[in-house]
């Protein structure tokens, strides 16, 4: 096989926002059923295994972000130049998911104990759709499994949980010439922050878990939409806000505060992701290392959840690309792992 073909290949495939979604997942698809595989489940998720009591598992999901000006190739072509390859997610995470390929056509799997089961998702980069229809499944997921998130080969073994709310605020428009016949919705919106983000540095913030590389929970008020002029009282004010947990305690902690606020204030609240932190317990490494970003392996509560993919770590960057050191490296991690478990 040409060298690189099934990376190339997943290249080609232009998932921005899951365009292509059908696309790929038929590529992914034929390649497993040639090797034996057989498909357990396909709409916009793809989930496969090969025998009847898989202990091991993969799971990479096929959208990519959208790609910004200052490429110099064509995104959609894996180019490969003094040791990296070149193209839109050969980081986030085609280079996984053509990993996972290769290295299960390395394996016999004919010698597995008990074989291994892969999933491919969609949506991971906007809404976490495709994970979360996973556990809507009720499948049985392997005891063990391995996200092909870039790691720069690293095994890391947890991540912070994260909470994100919506709250909204109602008032009265009035002329700001006589602000007392209105209610600011800005004004009740500022004195729920000020006062969570006392609550915030006063119980929350002291607590370290240095298992982190942040190694406490974070706050931070991403977007504050109010007001229609600078000479009306504002009638309605949104804010978006989300914490990093690195303590389990803290969500609910959080949410008692918030919940108190919001009737203090008169907001509306709405819970957008509750995902509690985790570390895994695994024979993979003897060290704790922990991703400082959020990935699929938050909504699973298998046993063991391990991230383990290529590198550099270009998510997201113009010109994204990895090492063919790092890839080839990642394919032998990936065969070892196959061989440990299936």
């Amino acid at each position: 096989m040409e060298k690189y073909k099934i990376l190339k290949d997943l290249v080609k495939f232009n998932t921005i926002k899951d365009k292509e979604n059908k696309e790929i997942l038929d590529y992914i698809e034929k390649y497993l059923l040639d090797l034996g595989f057989k498909t357990d489940y396909k709409d916009k998720n793809l989930i496969m295994s090969y025998g009847e009591s898989p202990s091991i598992g993969f799971l990479g999901h096929t959208d990519t972000v959208e790609y910004i000006e200052g490429w110099k190739t064509n995104p959609f072509e894996m180019s490969v130049k003094d040791g990296k390859l070149y193209g839109l997610g050969v980081c986030d995470m085609k280079g996984g998911i053509a990993a996972i390929l290769d290295a299960v056509s390395k394996v016999n799997l004919k010698a597995l104990k008990k074989g291994l089961k892969l999933f491919f998702t969609f949506d991971e980069e906007v809404g976490f759709g495709g994970i979360k229809n996973v556990v809507n499944l009720n499948l049985d997921v392997p005891e063990v499994m391995i996200f092909g998130e870039p790691t720069n080969n690293e095994v890391l073994i947890g991540s912070k949980g994260l909470l994100e709310y919506k709250v909204s605020f109602n008032g009265i428009k009035a002329h700001s010439s006589n602000p007392e016949k209105g209610k600011s919705a800005n004004m009740k919106a500022i004195k729920f922050v000020a006062e969570l983000d006392d609550f915030y540095k006063e119980n929350i913030k002291g607590f370290e878990n240095t298992n982190y590389e942040i190694p406490y929970t974070t706050m931070n008020v991403g977007l504050i939409n109010g007001g229609s002029a600078v000479n009306s009282v504002s009638a309605k004010c949104d804010i978006a806000m989300d914490f990093r947990i690195a303590k389990k305690e803290h969500i609910y902690m959080i949410r008692n505060k918030v919940n108190v606020l919001a009737l203090k204030y008169g907001g509306d609240v709405e819970i957008v992701e509750s995902i509690e932190p985790f570390i895994s317990e695994t024979e993979l490494t003897d060290k704790i290392k922990t991703a400082n970003f959020m990935t699929e392996a938050s909504f699973l509560n298998n046993k063991s959840r391990i991230i383990l993919g290529t590198g550099p770590v270009t998510a997201h960057e113009v010109n994204e690309y990895i090492t063919e050191e790092s890839y080839e490296k990642l394919v032998r991690q990936y065969v070892e792992i196959i061989e440990k478990y299936g």
